[in-house]
């Protein structure tokens, strides 16, 4: 779950940026500083053909500043500016920690449009039509070559200005490839929404693991 959160956040300027990527990134940024709030559903895709592992699945996240729930694998994860939730059907848990923002662990969407304003050159890539949308794609390389993930692809619709694709490709060659389905903005949205009701799950059964 961390890892598709990182990915996302991934999704949504130095100096090194090349000047086209650099501005149109800037674009980007701004038009997403812009809405008061995201929600985004999305495929994620997690392929390694030496290892032949090739897995796909779906989500949706709602973002609102920093706060966001994310629906993905039958996991709900979600931050309501203070505490992080994790609530697992399955198991009948949910766990709940404070937020660090020391901890590069507990990153949250709301950087997800940000993140390559430092650290990474860049460069302008192919631009691809998918049923009409032209894709510009941008070159990120992680300036500091230890970094676990060695490429990055982001696909950006040049009319929208909202990144439509996301691909990672780490140091094993382990391929991530997110892909935005829908992308809505300003919704009204219910102030519950980043409310955990923790009566709810205790009075259906639910563990509920304090680990502050």
């Amino acid at each position: 779950m961390k890892t598709i959160i990182s990915i996302l956040i991934i999704l949504i300027s130095s100096s090194s940026f090349g000047q086209q990527a650099n501005a149109l990134l800037g674009e980007v940024s701004a038009k997403v500083r812009s809405y008061d709030n995201i929600q985004i559903k999305f495929k994620y895709n997690l392929n390694n053909q030496k290892e032949g592992v090739n897995q796909e699945t779906f989500g949706d996240l709602t973002l609102l500043d920093d706060k966001y729930v994310i629906n993905m694998l039958d996991i709900t994860r979600m931050f309501d500016g203070t505490s992080i939730y994790t609530i697992v059907p399955e198991d009948q848990e949910v766990t709940i920690s404070l937020y660090n923002p020391e901890d590069e662990k507990d990153i949250t969407p709301s950087q997800m449009l940000t993140f390559y304003e430092k650290g990474y050159d860049s460069k302008m890539g192919i631009i691809e039509n998918i049923k009409g949308r032209k894709i510009q794609y941008v070159k990120l390389t992680p300036i500091d070559s230890n970094a676990e993930i060695k490429k990055i692809h982001l696909g950006i619709d040049k009319k929208t200005k909202h990144i439509y694709k996301l691909i990672q490709i780490d140091s094993k060659g382990t391929k991530y490839t997110l892909t935005v389905q829908s992308f809505k903005t300003n919704l009204p949205l219910s102030k519950t929404v980043f409310v955990f009701d923790q009566q709810k799950y205790t009075a259906n059964g639910y563990y509920i693991n304090k680990l502050d």
